[in-house]
């Protein structure tokens, strides 16, 4: 059965000079998160971005099949700590995450570092947020109008 989490953002004004706030709908983890195009091409200045929230879904993801592959080769670690840095970047002009960097370092009695190196590919490999990231998704998008309130 599939697993739906919804996040909302409401957005005002234009891209340049707008913001936005960006609520956890299915979880209500966080709620209220500044949002705008400076936070993402610019400084954070305490703002997020979607791209510092993909690099939270990448390392939290790779985290847990990390530690999947680690148990099951029957190693299972006494910690996992990863770092995930997602490259937001102009390519032909256009802005695109150009990369997700993941950095790990793990706790892990009973292994060589060979065995280690090869089960972090394979979860790099295999995590589902990877997998989203290397082929194609489907994107939908539900459009609605909203007329402006105009003074007059």
């Amino acid at each position: 059965m599939a697993v739906i989490r919804r996040a909302d953002v409401s957005w005002k004004g234009d891209l340049p000079t707008g913001q936005g706030t960006l609520h956890a709908t299915s979880s209500d983890a966080f709620s209220g998160l500044p949002i705008t195009w400076a936070s993402r091409t610019e400084g954070s200045n305490g703002r997020t971005s979607p791209e510092e929230l993909l690099a939270a879904a990448h390392a939290s993801c790779f985290a847990m099949a990390f530690s999947n592959e680690l148990a099951r080769a029957g190693t299972p670690p006494e910690t996992v700590d990863v770092t995930c840095e997602v490259t937001f970047d102009r390519i032909d002009g256009k802005w695109t995450v150009a990369g997700s960097n993941l950095t790990v370092r793990a706790r892990v009695p009973g292994i060589d570092a060979e065995k280690f190196n090869a089960l972090a590919n394979q979860a790099k490999d295999n995590c589902p947020i990877s997998r989203a990231l290397k082929n194609n998704v489907t994107l939908t998008v539900q459009a609605q109008l909203e007329s402006s309130v105009t003074a007059g």
